[in-house]
């Protein structure tokens, strides 16, 4: 995500949202991130496959969807931080430093430290705001947020559950672990080597936008949502240390998802549908009269045993084809091509022994038409990457019994990323002689919530 470095205006306006959602969560008895587990009387297991987030169980999306206000009658401080730290080292060190402070290879960083504002109001409104210090970038931001209106009613005879999420990037309000928002590997470093294209609802708009999405669950099987996303103004978004990113919206971009959830007491199953469809003025560049125009759609499931909790297996799938519609692009002389398309997939299988022990391989691959002037940097002119990443990773209190009256919640974990290729190419594939396999990198995590 994009971010500005804090200024003393900046810091009095976060502050000010921040004094306005405490006080507004505060009103009734409110949940807390991980004060969640003390207002269920639930261990972090109860709604989280490996005893620690974002991986969600049947328990945990059903608490999402009704806007977070399922409550045991525990008193809880609506505020919660998390930090993550790591230690980054590449078979080949980058050319250059992946940024200010750092050295081309083997960092240890502060990679990122949260404050949560989040709760519920009587049985109906919920929702959470993340603010976040960037280690690596050393600037201050909003993060994911996500504010939830929500009804039951009963239509022809079927349960349906309504709701209203106003949040501020497609896709985070999901509850299902496939999509990019909350998908493997759930945690990662700005320093390790990226491939430097992915699909525009892979993240290019998070934090950029604010969007109102209307979702039904009906029988708590089927689940339907649309909704609407804008960009905000530049000062909006300067204040919340953020920017355009690729582009403000112009005008309203639809969003849609649908899915089917099925539970089997001890395993369950979804398969679904979604869609994202903006128009941008690249770069905040208005002086074509054109825009370029994307159509993000893709298909995805997941698969969870859970059983009694002693070994839990979890997959995610996800496929998104993107049409792109470069006519803004073009006459900037950002793009050779007047029509793009990429494809992208992310296939994930993870094993957790007690909730405390677990690894995971996620396999991905990107691959999309070649363009001479939109991937300059790649010899083949070409976005094509791929590879596997690899995590280990330990829980000590996932099963239960965590310090603090259930509050603190730690991960220690290994990860190891290798490419097959990137950036369009196994071998050589900037034109300098740098190979995809110089980018494996091996990182080194602890992940502590409070």
């Amino acid at each position: 995500m994009m971010k500005t470095n804090i200024t003393p205006i900046l810091t009095a306006r976060i502050g000010a949202i921040v004094a306005l959602a405490i006080a507004a969560l505060a009103a009734s008895p409110a949940w807390a991130v991980p004060a969640f587990t003390a207002k269920t009387n639930q261990p972090c297991s109860a709604c989280h496959v490996g005893g620690f987030g974002p991986q969600l169980t049947p328990f945990g999306r059903k608490f999402k969807l009704e806007g977070y206000t399922m409550d045991a009658g525990n008193d809880a401080i609506p505020l919660s931080a998390m930090v993550v730290s790591s230690f980054v080292t590449s078979n080949k060190a980058q050319e250059d430093p992946p940024a200010d402070h750092y050295g081309t290879n083997n960092n240890f960083s502060l990679d990122q430290a949260s404050f949560f504002v989040a709760g519920g109001i009587g049985d109906h409104f919920g929702g959470f705001l993340q603010l976040t210090y960037d280690g690596i970038g050393r600037a201050f931001s909003w993060d994911n947020m996500d504010f939830r209106v929500t009804d039951r009613v009963t239509l022809a005879g079927n349960d349906v559950l309504l709701g209203l999420s106003f949040n501020n990037a497609p896709g985070v309000q999901d509850v299902w672990n496939t999509l990019p928002s909350w998908g493997f590997p759930y945690t990662g470093s700005d320093l390790a080597p990226a491939p430097a294209t992915s699909t525009l609802f892979d993240g290019g708009m998070a934090q950029t936008v604010l969007g109102t999405t209307a979702y039904a669950y009906w029988n708590s099987n089927i689940y339907t949502e649309v909704g609407l996303y804008w960009t905000p103004s530049n000062r909006f978004l300067s204040a919340m240390g953020a920017d355009f990113g690729p582009g403000p919206i112009s005008g309203v971009a639809p969003y849609f998802r649908f899915a089917y959830q099925k539970d089997y007491g001890d395993q369950n199953f979804e398969v679904g549908v979604f869609g994202f469809f903006p128009s941008l003025d690249p770069g905040g560049d208005f002086s074509t009269g054109k825009t370029d125009s994307y159509s993000d759609f893709g298909l995805d499931g997941s698969y969870q045993f859970i059983g009694d909790g002693e070994n839990i297996y979890a997959v995610n799938f996800r496929y998104t084809h993107e049409s792109q519609s470069l006519a803004a692009s073009a006459l900037l002389d950002a793009a050779a091509n007047l029509h793009n398309s990429l494809d992208d997939i992310r296939f994930d299988v993870s094993y957790y022994w007690h909730n405390t022990l677990g690894g995971s391989v996620q396999f991905f691959n990107t691959n999309g038409s070649s363009d001479e002037l939109l991937y300059a940097d790649s010899r083949t002119f070409s976005p094509d990457s791929t590879g596997v990443t690899f995590q280990i990773d330990a829980t000590p209190w996932g099963s239960g019994d965590a310090p603090l009256g259930g509050r603190l919640a730690l991960r220690v974990g290994l990860q190891y990323t290798m490419y097959a290729r990137f950036n369009g190419a196994g071998s050589n594939y900037d034109g300098t002689g740098r190979n995809a396999s110089d980018n494996n990198t091996l990182r080194i995590f602890t992940w502590l919530a409070l």
